[in-house]
Order: C-alpha cells, then structure tokens, then sequence
C-alpha cells in the first residue's frame, strides 16, 4: 500500500447509522464467504445485530477503511482470563473484503484489535480459525498468534460448539 491507500480502523460507534450500515453490510458479506458459512445473514440478524451489540457488555467491533470504503472487520468481545484475572480479549469475527486481501489490511487489523486490547488491559487475545484457511492461519501466525496450550503433554486446545435451537 502507498502512502495514499493507507488504511484507517475505528471502533464501530453503534449509534452511528452509516457505521451500523457498514458493520452489517461487511459481516454479510463475510458470512457470504465459504470462510464465513457460505450463507448470508438472515433479515432478523441483519435487523437486530447492532443494537444487540450496543447492549452487550463488553462488546466491541473495528472497521477498516481505504478512503471511505469499508474493507475489514472485526467483532470482538472482552471477557475474563480466570488464571490472569485480567481482561481478555476474543476475536470472534476478523474479514477482509475479498477485494482487498492480500494487502496486509489483516496485519493492520490485527493491530488495532491489539491497541484497543491494552487500552483495556487486556492480558491476551484470542480468535479461532477454520482449519482450512491457509492465508488467515499464515497471517495469525506471522502476527504472534499460537495453537493454545498450557501444559505440552495435554496437547493443544480445540474450539469445540453444539448448537442449540
């Protein structure tokens, strides 16, 4: 990137319209990805999902710019490391548009989930990757990010779900 295209991040104000718009517009698209699911967002979590965010705690979303287009996103949530008792911080949702990858848009992300994550005090961060993601693993891991172990022995750590309904 040129010093023109420089990216800028910002922590998504939820009562802002356009921002709201936006941060709904990049996670549908991430969604419609086959990183994300393959399948958009349905009316309701398109309709309720920013309100829901502004009224959970701990919740935080950054968008990334070039210009005034949006291109990158991240959903992230502070919670509790019990062993450290001090903030952590998830990355639950982290896309680049697919226009833009491969642009270290991803780096820069990364970076600025890492800056609001000391603001807090965070004592670490963590996100999940599909297995499959080669250019995001590489990216997680040229940032610092590791499998999660605590004991070699024991192996490492497998994000596991059941859905419920």
């Amino acid at each position: 990137m040129t010093t023109t295209d420089e990216p800028r991040f910002v922590k998504v104000d939820y009562g802002d319209p356009v921002q709201a718009e936006h941060l709904v517009t990049m996670l549908d698209d991430y969604a419609r990805d086959p990183t994300g699911g393959g399948e958009p967002l349905s009316v309701f979590v398109r309709e309720n999902l920013v309100a829901t965010l502004d009224r959970t705690p701990g919740a935080f979303s950054i968008l990334g710019y070039l210009g005034d287009t949006p291109v990158a996103i991240a959903n992230c949530f502070e919670t509790l490391s019990t062993f450290a008792c001090r903030p952590l911080v998830n990355v639950h949702d982290l896309a680049v548009a697919p226009g833009y990858r491969g642009r270290g848009l991803g780096r820069h992300l990364l970076g600025a989930i890492e800056r609001e994550a000391r603001a807090l005090g965070a004592c670490r961060i963590t996100l999940e990757v599909l297995e499959g993601n080669a250019p995001a693993r590489c990216a997680y891991s040229h940032a610092g990010y590791l499998p999660y172990a605590l004991d070699a022995a024991m192996g490492t750590a497998l994000f596991l779900q059941r859905t419920l309904d």
